[in-house]
């Protein structure tokens, strides 16, 4: 399985306990209608995947799914899932930036006056 997108953040490499287990998260968001923004973690000698790639770079990362049962002191069986990369690959945008006219500052733009407080989101979640 794979996730594309636009690196959001990488983590500092984490390390625990006495047997030196490494961990590195990144956060990946989608570009699609609905973007999502996915956490996957490397782990182990794939923390060293991420050093090369900094915030803002489109990536393809190979992913796994893994899950996981455990029983807490009270005898509840919980279920945690985790999405660990093993694979990440730098992809060109698909246009270039050069043709691309230039984006007006944000100062251009009015800003909205039109806003009723009582209005609700409408997001569909």
């Amino acid at each position: 399985m794979e996730v594309q997108g636009r690196i959001k953040t990488i983590g500092e490499t984490q390390t625990f306990g006495n047997n030196g287990f490494r961990k590195r998260e990144i956060v990946i968001t989608t570009e699609e209608q609905y973007p999502q923004h996915i956490m996957v973690e490397f782990v182990q000698d794939k923390t060293d995947l991420l050093n090369t790639y900094q915030v803002g770079q489109q990536v393809k990362v190979n992913i796994n799914l893994r899950g996981r049962e455990w029983v807490n002191p009270q005898g509840e069986t919980k279920y945690f899932n985790s999405i660990q990369g093993w694979r990440i690959e730098a992809i060109q945008s698909e246009t270039s930036t050069e043709n691309m006219p230039p984006v007006p500052p944000a100062d251009a733009f009015e800003p909205a006056t039109d806003l009723n407080e009582d209005d609700h989101d409408d997001l569909p979640f």
